[in-house]
Parts: structure tokens; C-alpha cells; sequence
């Protein structure tokens, strides 16, 4: 007995120094995360009160606060350096009149004139009041791609200023080692296209319109741009280009018909890096447009937890939603409200869920978080463009940007989607965490359609911070075979930027608890890890990610 009292505390020791380093038990935390306390934040956003949510209104105002008033809650401090949690961003809101027309001419005379919204969509290029173009001859410059890196030049040096330019949306696919094979990258998104024609001088641009090259019908380029838009506020000059446009297909297809060319063979001439700018012989375009411009002000909302580490507490982890969508309409079957249900209602559900259960552990979070609730994504990611342009942290201080833009409100999966998947080492962190559930992690499942580049998470990727967008899985539990393909495809092409897109009697939120419970997870690795998240070697954002920790002195 006094062998055992004698040797007891030293026995003891490891059993200590066993328990003190255990990782608290996350369990009753997780559980927190639930069906209910989803759709409680879900419905609330999505309601018709706040009135489609769209920038500089009452909606808008109604959801800031909203979101406020759980930041508070959850004992976040503000994340603003004035002590505010909200950031102002300057924005300039334009509509254009609905009369206006596209005329395609042959020696002065009228072949086809083009009806704005239900044929083509244009809106001035330069917050002009008035664009007046008459007459300007056409080129059609395949992708309109100037890629050195990829060996590819569409324009080979033919001067196309002065002209309006006519491109085929996406980039090449057809190369398996160049663009990155079937996914899209940014040389295939229509704000690329619009750069070009500024910088090759050109008076307009036109996108053809076709569904698989845009990954989403004529309704969607209608319902997006055929109300009011939004730019960041600019003291620039305008510059060269008159007027930006969609075209249908249709419209598309009589355009090239009058200039004596198929459309169909010149999209296809357009996958070849031989390719060179075709003219539009003997038709001219002709456009006028009247805009009205106003000034506003946009929200992000900015709440943070501060880390524990005396070093790494300086560091933060970036989690981002997108509060805004497309407000009030034209009535659909006597509904003019666009809820946003699933864009994006249940992304801020999902991150302030994220901000109340961190904030309850906070004691055990070593690197400190940032919760941002952004606004303007639907008019062109103009609130978390800003927000990295304007940080109240310096991008070499953000480890890492995990964005939530829809929630699986379909049931639970066998997987989860991470849109981003290989450009990270949160590959890693993510795979581990889902193995633990019995889970996998797979990569964007529609590359074609530029996913990376279409949310706020790209706005963080630009300046370097490593990101990624989890999103929905595609291998249901308890589901028929081609579940994802004949039921949830449909809903989403059905809902997606409609005012159909509201909360569902029979959504099942099992999968979305499951999965931002696993991104709480991963959100916790990354905050206590001793080493910063990086790019994969040769990603296109990591040089600039060295350059902004070596200008940091990090």
C-alpha cells in the first residue's frame, strides 16, 4: 500500500497530461447545428417582408439588421475598424428603358430589329445616359481570348477597334491540356468577354447566347439583367466601348445568316487555336439606349471572434455569404417576389449557425474568424469585391476563405461537392474531416460551367487568399438511382433566379446539418493548425498569394 501511495502520482502524471490534451468535446456544439435551426434563419430571410432582399432597399436594410441583431446575440465583436459591423459600399444603380432594339441592317435598311428582354439584353458599357451607335460593322472573334500562357490568340493582331465585337461565351474545350480541359476558367466568363472589347478598343461586345456554352437558359440572362444593375461606384473616364449585349440564339442564328455565315460552324471554328476574326460582310448593328443612374450605398456585414494565440490570433479564417438577391419583378402567376430561398437565404443561415456555435467555443480557437455577410453578389460579386479591395485585414491575414452559396435541401448524401477541390491544402483537412462520417469529397461536377469564378469566394482567390465553396453532393442515401440527375437538376434549372425559388414542404435540410457541420469542422482545423493554409504549387492565384505575403513582410 505504500508502494502504490508512494508511486501513485507518478502514475497520475500521464493520465493528466493525456486529458489536458484531448480535444474538448465538440459533440452537444455540433448537435446545435440542426434541421431546425437551418430553416428558423432560412424562412425568416425568405420571407416576403423582406422583399426579395435586393441592394439599397428596405429588404436589404430589413436583412442587415437582421443579421446584426444575431451577430449580437452570439457575442461577436464588430469587425470593422470603426466599430461597426457594417461596411458601406459605393455603388452606382442603372436601369436601362425597355424600348430599346437592336437593328441588324443591309444598305441602310432594317433585316432584323431585336427586342430588348425577350431577344437580347444591352446596357451601356460606361454609366452613359445615352448610347447611340449606328451603323458599326461587326466581327466575330471566336472566344475573343488572348491567352500567352496557352499559346492562344483569337484577335492575331486584326485591329477590331471602332467595330462591335461578337463572342462565343466559355473558353476552349476540346484540348484536354489547355484551359484546364472541360472546365471553365475565367478567360471563359462573360465579365472577361466585356474587358476585351474595352481593351481592344471596340464600340460594343455581343455573347451568344446558347445554354451549354452559359450553363444556364435565356430566362436567367433576362432575369438578371433585365432590371436594375449595379456597378462599383468609378471616377474613371468611359472609355471606348459604347454598349455591352446578350444575344439569343435564335436572334444569333439570323444575325449570321444575313452575312452569309452558319452559326453553328462558326462556333465551332472558334474551338481551334487557328482561328482567326471573321467578318460580318454587308450588316451593320445599330443601338440606342436611355439609362437612368442613381447613387447607392450596399452592406456587408462584418462580425468577428477574436483567436486566442497571442501570434496566430492576428491571422483569420473568412467565412462569406452572399445576404443579397433580385428583390421585386415582373409577376409571374401573380408572384413578384424572388425569395431566395436557396440563393441565398440558406447560406447565411449556414454561416450565422457557423458564427453562433464558434462563438461558443471561442475559448478554443487559437487563429481569429470573420464572418461576412456580402452584399451585391447577384449583380456581379460587387460586395466582396470591395470587401477585399477594402479589408479591414490585409489579405496576408486571411488564411483562408470558406464561402457558402446554397445549402442541400434534398436530403442526405454519400459526398459533398467542394467547388476548389486541388487548388488548396484544405483538400486535404476536408477529406479527413468527411472520412470521419463515412463521407467523400469530390470536385465541381459541372467544370464547364466556371463555378469557381461565379461567387464571392473568387473575389478572395484574386488576391490571393486560398478559397473554396462547399456545395450539395450528388450521391443521395435512401434515394432512387439518378436522383441527383432526374429530380434535383430539374429543380434547380426550374427555381434557379425565379420567384419560384422559396422554402419547400418538402425539402429534407438532413444533408445541409451534415454538411455545415463538417465545414464547422474544417473551419476548426484551420483556425488551430499550426501552419497557414496554402495554394497547390502552379495554381494561378498562388503567385499572387507569395507576392502579397512577401510585400507583408511574412
Amino acid at each position: 500500500m505504500n508502494n502504490l501511495k508512494r508511486y501513485f502520482p507518478i502514475l497520475l502524471i500521464p493520465v493528466l497530461f493525456s486529458a489536458c490534451s484531448q480535444e474538448p468535446d465538440y459533440t452537444s456544439v455540433l448537435e446545435s447545428i440542426n434541421k431546425e435551426s437551418l430553416m428558423s434563419h432560412i424562412m425568416a430571410l425568405s420571407a416576403d417582408s423582406m422583399m426579395g432582399r435586393a441592394p439599397g432597399t428596405e429588404g436589404e436594410q430589413k436583412t442587415v439588421d437582421y443579421i446584426i441583431s444575431e451577430y449580437r446575440k452570439y457575442g461577436l465583436q464588430s469587425g470593422m475598424p470603426d466599430g461597426s459591423f457594417i461596411q458601406h459600399v459605393p455603388v452606382i444603380g442603372q436601369v436601362t428603358a425597355r424600348d430599346a432594339q437592336l437593328h441588324i441592317r443591309k444598305n441602310g435598311s432594317d433585316l432584323h430589329s431585336f427586342d430588348y428582354y425577350t431577344e437580347m439584353m444591352a446596357w451601356p458599357a460606361s454609366q452613359q445616359e445615352q448610347v447611340d451607335v449606328q451603323d458599326a460593322e461587326l466581327v466575330y472573334v471566336g472566344y475573343g481570348i488572348v491567352a500567352p500562357e496557352e499559346n492562344w490568340d483569337d484577335y492575331k493582331d486584326v485591329d477590331v477597334s471602332g467595330k462591335i465585337l461578337v463572342f462565343k461565351n466559355n473558353d476552349p474545350s476540346t484540348y484536354p491540356d489547355r484551359f484546364a480541359g472541360e472546365a471553365r476558367l475565367y478567360y471563359g466568363r462573360w465579365g472577361y468577354k466585356f474587358e476585351m472589347a474595352e481593351k481592344m478598343g471596340a464600340l460594343g461586345a455581343i455573347i451568344v447566347h446558347t445554354t451549354p456554352t452559359a450553363g444556364y437558359g435565356w430566362n436567367v440572362v433576362s432575369g438578371s439583367w433585365g432590371r436594375e444593375r449595379f456597378e462599383l461606384a468609378r471616377d474613371a473616364e468611359p472609355g471606348t466601348t459604347g454598349f455591352s449585349a446578350w444575344l439569343t440564339e435564335e436572334g444569333s442564328t439570323a444575325m449570321f445568316a444575313e452575312a452569309g455565315l452558319n452559326l453553328t460552324e462558326m462556333l465551332e471554328a472558334a474551338e481551334s487555336p487557328d482561328f482567326e476574326p471573321v467578318p460580318l460582310d454587308g450588316i451593320t448593328a445599330s443601338i440606342r439606349l436611355n439609362s437612368t443612374y442613381k447613387d447607392l450605398t450596399l452592406m456587408n456585414v462584418v462580425g468577428k471572434i477574436e483567436g486566442n494565440d497571442p501570434v496566430l490570433k492576428d491571422d483569420h479564417i473568412v467565412f462569406t455569404a452572399h445576404h443579397d438577391h433580385l428583390g421585386v419583378g415582373t409577376p409571374v402567376e401573380g408572384d413578384s417576389i424572388f425569395n431566395g430561398a436557396l440563393d441565398n437565404a440558406s447560406g447565411v443561415s449556414a454561416v450565422l449557425n457557423l458564427a453562433r456555435t464558434y462563438s461558443e467555443v471561442s475559448d478554443n480557437l487559437r487563429r481569429s474568424m470573420l464572418f461576412v455577410m456580402v452584399g451585391g453578389e447577384e449583380s456581379g460579386l460587387l460586395g466582396s469585391d470591395y470587401f477585399t479591395s477594402n479589408p479591414p485585414v490585409p489579405p496576408s491575414r486571411m488564411t483562408a476563405n470558406i464561402n457558402i452559396d446554397g445549402l442541400n435541401v434534398f436530403g442526405s448524401t454519400r459526398d459533398i461537392i467542394v467547388v476548389g477541390k486541388g487548388r488548396s491544402s484544405m483538400d486535404e483537412i476536408m477529406q479527413k474531416e468527411a472520412a470521419k462520417d463515412g463521407r467523400e469529397i469530390r470536385p465541381d461536377q459541372n467544370p464547364e460551367q466556371g463555378s469557381y469564378y461565379r461567387s464571392d469566394h473568387f473575389s478572395f482567390a484574386k488576391v490571393g487568399v486560398p478559397a473554396l465553396y462547399p456545395n450539395a453532393g450528388i450521391s443521395y442515401l435512401n434515394k432512387p438511382d439518378n436522383y441527383y440527375e432526374d429530380v434535383i437538376q430539374p429543380y434547380r434549372r426550374q427555381n434557379y433566379h425565379t420567384v419560384h425559388d422559396k422554402v419547400d414542404e418538402n425539402w429534407d435540410l438532413s444533408g445541409a446539418e451534415k454538411d455545415v457541420r463538417l465545414i464547422f469542422r474544417v473551419g476548426k482545423r484551420i483556425a488551430n493548425q499550426d501552419e497557414m493554409v496554402t495554394w497547390t504549387p502552379g495554381d494561378e492565384f498562388e503567385a499572387i498569394r507569395k507576392q502579397s505575403l512577401r510585400e507583408s513582410g511574412r
